[in-house]
């Protein structure tokens, strides 16, 4: 196939980066009109939906995405992906049905509420979150990384008008920011050329053990990374320390979100390693993901520590603050959770998908015992917990991404 622009060309690569970051910094723009326009209290379902949006995109868009990519980067066309879509959107179908089943079952202690309107939202963004991964999947499958940025920077841009207008407005309704969430997925139409996939004779490379490897993991990976919020509110905990942890995520999830965007050039390049057996490459890689995450996460302790407290003040108000531990704890954890995310790119262009799930799935006990043996507070407990599973998990992923044998398309 003909790619639209060089694959590695550094031009795109900056504005992939560019975008990445200021879609990031727009993410974290749109939760902080929201949480100071309504209050922490009432910002909570819109919090709480916020928290499954990151869900949706890890556990369908990226894994989508990654798929489009790696295989396109493997075979050379996108004729196989073109005959498996159909199959990729019946399950995305699915999974948007059964996420708004199970947002109707929970809506009262989730979203404070016995309406349709969220239960309706969280199945929206799950099939939506598809297609997201379709479009970002094939311009990075073209090469064309300057758009991909476009799409990051817009999604997020679409969002904070909306909010804006709405606070603008004079409108309280925690449903309707939650509409405004929504509202950022009309970026896939912004690049229509990315909804047609070129027609070939290959035949389709089956899209489910892949997907499903992927995904299963990436759900896992992100109910941990996102999930505090929903599990502390399911335990009972307060309105506003739902939000204080989940601006403490958000904040310290920064970097996260800027690195999500990034690894749609990594899978790419990743898999033209495996593909043309250059494992030099990816132990140095490796190597540097061994030790460069344990000294950055200490450091990220201490930042945390001494930072975080009178960041959140600053960004989402007084009432949604960390203390120093738990805010020292999560800015580890999630610097655990972006060298997963880049484990988890190594580990799909190698085609090794069922293994991320099997890691995260092996890293669930650790925290589980600590959030029944600890004894401390349900907060406490959550970020503990969150912790030990986001180290185990990165244990997991750096043995499955280790190039032992060379592997091919």
């Amino acid at each position: 196939m003909t790619r639209n622009v060089p694959l590695h060309g550094p031009s795109a690569v900056v504005v992939l980066a560019v975008g990445s970051l200021v879609s990031g910094l727009l993410a974290y723009v749109f939760f902080a009109l929201v949480a100071r326009g309504l209050g922490a209290a009432q910002a909570a379902p819109v919090a709480v939906l916020w928290a499954y949006w990151g869900f949706a995109a890890a556990g369908v868009t990226f894994p989508v995405q990654h798929w489009i990519a790696r295989w396109v980067a493997a075979d050379g066309h996108e004729a196989g992906v073109r005959r498996a879509l159909p199959r990729v959107f019946a399950l995305s179908l699915a999974a948007s049905l059964a996420s708004a089943s199970a947002a109707w079952v929970l809506r009262e202690p989730l979203f404070v509420t016995s309406g349709v309107t969220f239960p309706l939202l969280v199945g929206g963004v799950t099939i939506l979150s598809a297609a997201m991964g379709l479009v970002r999947g094939t311009l990075a499958a073209r090469g064309r990384f300057a758009a991909v940025g476009g799409v990051l920077t817009v999604e997020n841009l679409l969002r904070c008008v909306v909010a804006q207008v709405l606070l603008t407005s004079g409108v309280t309704e925690p449903a309707a920011y939650g509409g405004a969430l929504l509202a950022g997925y009309a970026a896939c139409l912004v690049w229509p050329s990315a909804w047609r996939l070129r027609a070939g004779t290959t035949g389709a490379r089956a899209p489910v053990a892949f997907l499903g490897g992927a995904a299963a993991g990436q759900v896992v990976g992100q109910a941990v990374l996102t999930g505090g919020p929903v599990a502390l509110a399911l335990a009972g905990g307060a309105p506003r320390e739902v939000t204080a942890l989940f601006a403490g995520l958000a904040l310290f999830r920064a970097p996260y979100v800027f690195a999500i965007g990034q690894v749609s050039a990594l899978t790419t390049r990743v898999t033209e390693w495996v593909v043309s057996g250059r494992h030099r490459e990816l132990r140095r890689v490796h190597r540097l993901l061994t030790v460069g995450t344990v000294v950055v996460a200490l450091a990220a302790a201490g930042f945390g520590a001494l930072v975080g407290p009178p960041a959140l003040r600053l960004v989402f108000g007084e009432k949604a603050a960390l203390a120093a531990g738990p805010a020292a704890l999560v800015a580890a954890g999630t610097t655990f959770a972006m060298a997963t995310l880049v484990l988890t790119a190594i580990v799909m262009a190698q085609d090794r998908a069922s293994r991320i799930a099997l890691s995260w799935l092996i890293a669930l006990a650790p925290g589980a015992l600590a959030y029944a043996l600890v004894d401390a507070g349900d907060l406490e407990r959550v970020v503990i917990a969150f912790v030990l599973v986001e180290v185990a998990a990165w244990t997991g992923l750096l043995a499955a991404a280790r190039p032992h044998a060379p592997v091919t398309a």
